[in-house]
């Protein structure tokens, strides 16, 4: 045994050497440290302020280039030994955020952020650059540089959404140690056409290749072969991504498939292959993601995914597979991650399918389900709970009804639950409030029932989205909170429609801290909103439309980051103050209120980001401000229904982004400011029910050609309707009815291509509201409806002439209103050709001639006048006129017979026009005085003649002597006209026969 002595001693020794390698290890670092201080190459840090030279950088992002140790330079990476570059990252985070935040075609904001110029072949004397990261970066549309293929050390090569154009340069494939490439095509601010490629041999060159991204790059000249390019991609190779390379072919089979083992990812999203899923692709047996969304793949989904043992993620979502069931198969891929079917044809129920999955030895690994947009019906099984790994769980847009069953509850690491879209008519049960990862609920546009209470949400502490609605206005799901309760939460966002919420206003909501949007649409308040509601710090969104909220707004009312603001339909009062700063503010909608007063003179500066506003229906009154004239982005103005008073302003002119312009039923007066013309994107423009004067402009027909409603309905406008609005090839609403229009109708009215053919449009804004006479009321159209509508009504003017033939080919028209005019001529004999016509008005006109028969064939017509004109014959029968049956539809029209008038005109069956007597006698006094003038008549003729032939014996044999001669000549007569008659019949027959 060692004795203790002994025992110290190796234990100090140890110490002592413990405490040496400390020591040196020290040293060692102390060294490494001294490495760290090296500074840049200055023959680098030259290169770069030259390749500098070459960028435009207008956010400052290169600001950080100044100084000696260019190492440290933002985007910069060094050699920590040698200081030489080996690294150039330029990459933006602000402009990837405008990359997908920016419109396309909008380059103004994207070129704030972004650095734009040229490469500079400088590049080239950066001898050990390895990395080159030039993505995001604007340069204008020119190739890719040649020279970049000569940085013969470079491993990693990011030239992606950098608005490059023309053909990759071969030059590439010198790059062989290249480990990393992404060619991604060009982002959507860039205004051409990208880079292409016409030949792929180059790419047998990277032999050292592990990623490869060549989206968006146009490869349709490649050619059918393209795939055998890249089956000869070395084995390093394990990712390939081919997005949208407008690809046409796919082969079903191969001769061999030579791609490598290590192949792990495979994207042929969005291109156009129209053909089967390739069975070859189930042969790579190391892939674990492979997306083929949109890519119009057509036939059955094969069982034989069942073989892709290594398959972690699958999407097929977009393609128009042949309408059936999912494969079972796919619910033994025990392995598989991610499952995306979205909106593939896909029908039936998924009991069996989540069952196979649910089977799955040591459970399933599924942690991504999206079956949403398909065919799916019947109650959602119980065995959902046994997904354990489910973080995200997407079954919109199907056909599931009844209720969220209760397994839903075992879903422990569920972050995202997408049900909405259904018609889920069952309750949502309380097993919710066991999710305690949940961060999005999505259950709307269902028809749910029962009770939300507070153990919903018990244990629901990451809760940041809340979207629940109900298809229905019935508020048949009841969401019982009471006043002084605390969510577990924090919400972000909170959404609910048709949900009954209760009378007051819900306390809770006070909790709430983080709340960037609120949308409490119809949940039944009726309270006034409370002071610390309007005090919530970061509201950006803001719905509390079709309640009864009551009160006034508080003029100390501010909102700063508010972006879109809807209070309409309720029954706020008071004026517009002050308040109405909201400078983030793009959308506002106040519409159907009790507001009154003026709207604020210097509106157009304190909102000059307004892209909509909607004051519809309130009691505002005054003039409209002149500074609407400097919201350069309003697209929409909606000024219906109020009080408004005084001509229109000229600051049209900076309205250049104008589409809808309603101000219909106010006070304006004046005409129309030349200064309108300039709003050329107007697609709507409503000034009915007002006091506009003037001619119709011309320009309206030369200028905005985008027009597809004109309503200039009750105004004073007068002259004659000029052809120039036959120009608008988008019209499909005309009203100019009750003005003092007079001329003639336009013949080249057929000319309106969206009343012949044309799609349905429909509004891209939910607050549109368009009046239009139909069917014998006042309709009102709205949402998207309004896009269904075509019309034309000229009636209540002083029009002449005829109705013109051409007016018969508005294929499409669904009104048609002429009445109340003074048109003269005929009923076209082709108005049967207007088959889609539902309402036809043509009364108290001057038309002549018979109801042609063609009208019979209107198949949709359900209102029909024509009464107070000159008609005259039989009414034509049959079809849909059939079932119009009301006579008055034909009253005022003397000569008219046939069913309805049958009984009224059994005793006057007149053939021919009226006579100008018979159209005097449409005077009921004059006909009163026309009966009793006959009675005395008779009554005097009858005893002046009969009763002196009953006195006087002598005049009555006088008065038979008479009627008998009169018998014998009259049968002279006519016996001799028959024989006069047959022969000319003879004489016919027998030069016919000749």
């Amino acid at each position: 045994m060692m004795s203790s002595d002994s025992t110290s001693t190796h234990l100090v020794f140890l110490l002592l050497l413990l405490l040496g390698c400390l020591h040196l290890e020290t040293i060692k670092l102390t060294s490494g440290n001294e490495d760290l201080n090296v500074g840049c190459v200055e023959k680098d840090r030259k290169v770069l302020i030259e390749f500098k030279e070459g960028l435009n950088d207008p956010s400052g992002w290169l600001s950080s280039w100044v100084g000696e140790d260019c190492c440290r330079w933002r985007g910069i990476g060094c050699n920590k030994k040698t200081g030489r570059v080996i690294k150039l990252d330029l990459t933006n985070p602000l402009c990837i955020y405008q990359l997908f935040y920016t419109e396309e075609g909008d380059t103004q904001v994207f070129n704030m952020s972004c650095l734009s110029g040229k490469i500079n072949p400088s590049l080239l004397l950066l001898k050990h650059l390895n990395y080159l990261d030039l993505s995001m970066i604007n340069f204008g549309g020119i190739s890719i540089s040649e020279f970049i293929g000569s940085l013969e050390n470079m491993k990693y090569l990011n030239l992606s959404n950098a608005c490059f154009a023309k053909k990759i340069p071969p030059h590439l494939g010198n790059l062989s140690h290249l480990h990393y490439l992404d060619l991604h095509g060009q982002s959507n601010v860039c205004d051409f056409y990208g880079i292409y490629a016409d030949n792929l041999k180059w790419l047998s060159g990277l032999s050292s290749l592990k990623h490869l991204d060549m989206g968006n790059v146009n490869l349709s000249k490649v050619g059918a072969d393209w795939l055998q390019a890249f089956t000869m991609l070395p084995p390093s190779l394990s990712e390939l991504h081919l997005p949208r390379c407008r690809l046409d072919s796919l082969p079903i089979s191969l001769p061999f498939v030579n791609f490598s083992s290590s192949l792990s990812v495979i994207d042929l999203s969005g291109n156009n292959f129209n053909s089967s899923l390739p069975l070859w692709l189930l042969n790579i047996s190391s892939l674990a993601n492979l997306n083929l969304s949109g890519s119009s793949l057509r036939g059955p989904i094969p069982d034989a995914f069942v073989d892709m043992i290594s398959l972690q993620e699958l999407d097929l979502s977009d393609n128009p597979f042949k309408v059936g069931e999912i494969p079972r198969t796919l619910g033994t891929l025990c392995k598989l991650k991610s499952l995306y079917l979205f909106h593939t044809n896909i029908t039936g129920e998924i009991t069996e399918f989540v069952d196979s999955l649910s089977g799955c030895t040591n459970s399933s690994s599924l942690e991504m389900l999206d079956l949403g947009g398909n065919q799916l019906s019947g109650h959602l099984p119980d065995s959902l709970g046994h997904l354990k790994k489910l973080t995200s769980l997407q079954l919109a847009r199907n056909s599931f009804w009844g209720s969220i069953p209760a397994s839903i509850g075992s879903l422990s690491f569920l972050k995202e639950l997408d049900l909405s879209i259904n018609p889920m008519n069952g309750t949502i049960p309380e097993s919710v409030g066991q999710l305690s990862e949940l961060v999005m609920l999505y259950l709307f546009d269902n028809s749910w029932e029962g009770i939300i209470s507070e153990v919903h949400f018990l244990n629901l502490t990451r809760l940041e989205q809340i979207v629940i609605s109900l298809t229905s206005p019935k508020k048949s799901l009841v969401f019982n909170a009471r006043n002084e309760w605390i969510p577990p939460f924090s919400l972000k966002s909170i959404q609910m429609e048709n949900v009954q919420t209760g009378r007051s206003f819900p306390a809770w909501l006070r909790t709430q801290k983080e709340l960037v949007e609120i949308h409490l649409n119809n949940v039944g308040i009726s309270d006034i909103v409370p002071d610390w509601f309007w005090k919530l710090p970061d509201i950006m969104f803001l719905n509390l439309s079709n309640n009864q909220i009551r009160g006034t707004l508080p003029s100390w009312m501010k909102l700063p980051d508010i972006e879109y603001l809807d209070l309409s339909n309720n029954q706020i009062r008071g004026t517009l103050p002050s308040w109405m700063n909201f400078s983030n503010a793009y959308e506002v909608y106040l519409s159907s209120n009790l507001f009154s007063g003026p709207i604020p003179v210097n509106i157009g500066e304190t909102m000059p980001r307004l892209v909509v506003l909607d004051l519809y229906g309130n009691f505002l009154n005054g003039s409209i401000p002149y500074s609407i004239g400097k919201l350069k982005n309003l697209a929409t103005l909606i000024l219906s229904n109020n009080q408004f008073s005084g001509e229109l302003p000229g600051f049209w002119k900076g309205l250049q982004s104008l589409q809808m312009l309603l101000l219909n039923n106010n006070n304006l007066d004046g005409e129309l400011p030349s200064s309108l013309r300039n709003c050329t994107k107007l697609d709507t423009i409503d000034l009915g029910e007002n006091r506009f004067s003037g001619i119709v402009p011309k320009w309206i027909g030369e200028s905005i050609l985008s027009l597809s409603i004109l309503r200039l309905r009750s105004n004073l406008f007068s002259g004659n309707i000029h052809r120039h609005l036959c120009h608008l090839s988008n019209l499909r609403i005309l009203d100019v009815a009750n003005n003092t229009l007079s001329g003639v109708v336009p013949h080249c009215l057929g000319n309106l291509t969206a009343l012949v053919s044309g799609s349905y449009n429909y509004s891209y804004l939910l607050n549109e509201i368009i009046l239009v006479v139909a069917k014998g009321g006042v309709l009102e159209y709205s949402d998207t409806r309004v896009g269904l509508v075509r019309s034309i009504d000229l009636s209540n003017n002083n029009l002449t002439g005829e109705i013109p033939e051409e007016i018969t080919g508005l294929l499409r028209l669904q009104t048609l209103n002429l009445s109340m005019n003074g048109l003269t001529g005929k009923i076209p004999e082709k108005i049967g050709n207007l088959k889609k016509v539902e309402t036809l008005d043509l009364s108290k006109n001057q038309l002549s001639g018979s109801i042609p028969q063609s009208l019979s064939s209107l198949t949709f017509l359900t209102h029909l006048n024509l009464s107070h004109n000159n008609l005259w014959g039989k009414i034509p029968s049959g079809n849909q006129l059939q079932t119009l049956t009301d006579p008055s539809i034909y009253e005022g029209n003397q000569a008219l017979c046939g069913p309805p008038l049958v009984a009224k005109r059994l005793e006057e069956p007149s053939q021919g026009p009226p006579s100008i007597e018979d159209k005097d006698d449409e005077n009921g006094s004059a006909m009163l005085w026309f009966y009793i003038s006959m009675a005395l008549g008779f009554i005097v003729g009858f005893w002046g003649v009969c009763g002196t032939l009953l006195i006087k014996k002598t005049w009555r044999h006088a008065y038979f002597r008479f009627f008998d001669n009169m018998k014998d000549r009259l049968f002279v007569i006519i016996a001799v006209n028959v024989t006069r008659l047959k022969r000319k019949m003879a004489l016919v027959r027998n030069q016919g026969g000749g």
